[in-house]
C-alpha cells in the first residue's frame, strides 16, 4: 500500500505548517480550513481510523490538544475538536486525525 498524504507529511516528505511535533504526534494546518485556526493532529504511525486506535494514544492525541490550545491562544476562548471516522462518518483521509477549530483572538496591549 503507497503511503498515505498524513504519513508522507509526519516523515516530512510533504510540507506542511507545522504547528507540534513530538516523536509520535505531529500537526499542521487543514490546507481547506473551515475556522481561523483549523489544525490537523495525527498520529505519526498510520492508524486507519478511531476504530484502530488505544487508549494510549488517544490520550497522548490530547495531550498534544491541550500544548496546541495554549500555544495557538484559544484555550481560554473556546475550540471544537472534531473526529471523523468512516467514510459515512465523513472521514476523508483513512489516517485517524483530530481537528482543532477555533478563532484566533487578538491580544490587547495597554
Amino acid at each position: 500500500m503507497k503511503e498515505c498524504i498524513f504519513c508522507q507529511i509526519g516523515k516530512h516528505k510533504i510540507p506542511a505548517k507545522i504547528r507540534y511535533e513530538d516523536k509520535e504526534i505531529i500537526a499542521f494546518d487543514d490546507i481547506n480550513p473551515k475556522a481561523k485556526i483549523h489544525i490537523l493532529v495525527v498520529p505519526k504511525k498510520h492508524v486507519a481510523s478511531l476504530n484502530e486506535s488505544d487508549i494510549e494514544l488517544i490520550k497522548k492525541l490530547f495531550a498534544a490538544i491541550k500544548t496546541i490550545v495554549k500555544k495557538t491562544n484559544i484555550a481560554d476562548s473556546g475550540f471544537k475538536i472534531v473526529i471523523n471516522t468512516g467514510k459515512d462518518g465523513g472521514q476523508i483521509i483513512p489516517h485517524l486525525h483530530l481537528h482543532i477549530l477555533g478563532e484566533e483572538k487578538v491580544k490587547h496591549t495597554p
